[in-house]
């Protein structure tokens, strides 16, 4: 079993639901978003399109970031999730420059949303496995997959854009969509063999 996900670009609006729903489901410190939406132009004025391209980790088959973490705090779990132990994290970032994904960040402060306030209930249990000084990264809600549940990201897509599942499983949904449209990972060249792919619009 290798857990992957699919993302079509051509009904990814960017609204932006995955990244509040990743924040909500991993109560993230401010600053800190596991689920990115690049936004990028295309096409030339009057007829120019505003497009988006979705960036969870990319739980790499072969993660350049685990090679190079001096203090194995970086695992790669028998589904094929890659995830980031704090408790082991040193902080020394060689990870977030071994990503070519910008998917790993350093928490430099564990802020909270509203400045000179009192945290919020949810901020202080939350919290808690937040580390100053560590790096933390998009676990594809680990969690809630041992549950029998998809991602945060993709329960609450409003779109359909993203699809979840076994990439070894060539009867899963994912695998038939993946063939049928030619979906593609994003920067396969670099060898990292990821398993989110893109079904181009």
């Amino acid at each position: 079993m290798r857990y992957g996900m699919l993302i079509d670009l051509r009904k990814c609006v960017g609204c932006n639901a995955c990244t509040i729903a990743c924040r909500g489901q991993n109560g993230t410190p401010a600053g800190i978003n596991f689920n990115k939406t690049k936004k990028y132009e295309t096409g030339k004025y009057p007829s120019s399109k505003m497009k988006y391209l979705p960036m969870p980790c990319m739980h790499c088959k072969n993660p350049p970031c685990m090679k190079v973490c001096p203090a194995g705090a970086t695992e790669k779990h028998e589904n094929g999730i890659v995830t980031a132990d704090s408790d082991k994290c040193i902080g020394c970032r060689a990870c977030i420059i071994a990503c070519p994904y910008e998917a790993r960040q350093f928490i430099w402060q564990v802020n909270q949303y509203y400045e000179n306030q009192n945290p919020t209930p949810f901020e202080n249990k939350k919290y808690r496995k937040f580390e100053k000084g560590t790096v933390v990264k998009c676990i594809f809600c680990i969690d809630r997959v041992a549950e029998g549940l998809p991602p945060a990201c993709v329960h609450t897509c409003l779109s359909g854009a993203r699809v979840f599942g076994d990439l070894e499983d060539p009867n899963s949904e994912i695998s038939k969509l993946i063939s049928m449209h030619g979906a593609l990972p994003f920067r396969a060249e670099l060898g990292t063999e990821p398993s989110v792919y893109y079904i181009n619009g």
